[in-house]
């Protein structure tokens, strides 16, 4: 029997084969406010499994984009726009919800949320996910939130406002040059992301917003590490290359060029095919429910991870929440092995520890000493 083809993998797969129409001059007098279409970015096919995984199934736990300068990290997460799935969003400005009320009560949300829910009026509504991106300048309060400085000084009174984590929740915070960040805010970060909330605090005032997001990174190893505590916080790392093949290359160039000229009509040439994948990614996330893990597919997940010798158990749940969506993406409910395979790279890749392991050796034998003391005083 001939296997069906997703057409999400399928529309992944060809997106590098879609024609250029021809494009005029370019106006002078328009601003470029179409971003690059996502399917008209060349190659890195990895690059963007990842990104279309993450948007399927957000417990993947974000994506790391890990490549130098030019290699289009920021240009796809940008790109990703016209593909964000729906979400439930608050019409507050503190960020209320029904949920919270379920979960707090009524002291859970703000007086005019917690008024408006007894009148039976809605606090959130769908709406589409949106990118948040912080800038390297960012400062802390414009990180986590704090007093508004406008409404104290123009109306005598203090009122605490959430931040760019507070906006992000169950949207996508973009951090470009991630490794850069001030050790400030990826405490804020990190602590935001593991407890999918944060409490601000500015003297007798106190307020905690969810931060139920998604991160996605992007680096250039050249200029330094990251530090192991947010390089944990990535589920998917997707390593981009320079293009290998000329004519690729060339491509990407008539492509840069051609978007460079007139950016709408680039946008719309790829029209189809990216209504298209938004719709699919949008099934597969509804799909994504009812996927379960095979038996199969378990026990090669578990000894790639055994034989790895990864500790974190982090990685188990990236790699099966990544299978699970590439089963979700391939229109099926049930992971296969080959699903484990297609995603075992981008979920397993750097989670070795090099330290740990030399830690845990050292730790070994000196508990062998120890062992030795306590037979010989005993015997």
């Amino acid at each position: 029997m001939i296997k069906r083809q997703s057409k999400l993998l399928d529309i992944l797969r060809q997106a590098s084969a879609t024609k250029i129409t021809d494009l005029p001059d370019a106006d002078l007098g328009r601003a470029e406010t179409e971003p690059f279409p996502f399917l008209a970015i060349v190659g890195q096919v990895e690059m963007k499994l990842a990104l279309t995984l993450s948007l399927i199934n957000p417990e993947v736990g974000g994506v790391l984009l890990i490549g130098p300068r030019g290699t289009a990290k920021t240009t796809a997460v940008r790109s990703l726009t016209d593909l964000l799935p729906t979400v439930r969003h608050s019409l507050c400005v503190h960020g209320c919800t029904e949920e919270m009320i379920e979960q707090l009560g009524m002291d859970g949300v703000c007086h005019d949320c917690a008024t408006k829910f007894g009148h039976g009026e809605p606090l959130a509504t769908l709406d589409k996910v949106r990118i948040f991106e912080l800038p390297l300048n960012a400062r802390l309060d414009d990180v986590v939130g704090g007093i508004n400085e406008r409404v104290a000084l123009e109306q005598n009174r203090v009122r605490l406002e959430r931040g760019l984590l507070g906006h992000a929740d169950r949207h996508i915070l973009y951090i470009d040059e991630v490794n850069l960040l001030d050790d400030a805010i990826t405490d804020a970060i990190l602590d935001a992301a593991a407890q999918g909330y944060y409490t601000v605090r500015r003297g007798p005032l106190k307020m905690t917003y969810n931060a139920r997001l998604m991160l996605i990174g992007s680096m250039n190893p050249e200029e330094g590490r990251l530090r192991p505590q947010l390089m944990d916080r990535f589920g998917l790392r997707a390593v981009v290359r320079g293009l290998d093949e000329p004519a690729l290359r060339y491509q990407a160039y008539e492509r840069a060029m051609s978007y460079k000229r007139q950016p709408e009509l680039f946008a719309a040439s790829f029209a189809d095919g990216t209504l298209a994948l938004a719709e699919e990614i949008q099934q597969a996330r509804d799909r994504l429910p009812h996927v379960t893990v095979s038996e199969a597919a378990r026990e090669l997940g578990l000894t790639l991870v055994e034989k790895l010798a990864i500790d974190s158990n982090r990685a188990e749940i990236t790699l099966f929440e990544a299978a699970r969506a590439h089963a979700a993406a391939d229109e099926r409910e049930e992971v296969l092995a080959e699903d484990v395979q297609a995603v075992a790279l981008l979920a397993l890749r750097q989670r070795q520890s090099p330290e740990l392991t030399q830690f845990f050796a050292n730790q070994a034998e000196e508990d062998g000493v120890l062992t030795a003391v306590f037979h010989q005083n005993s015997s």
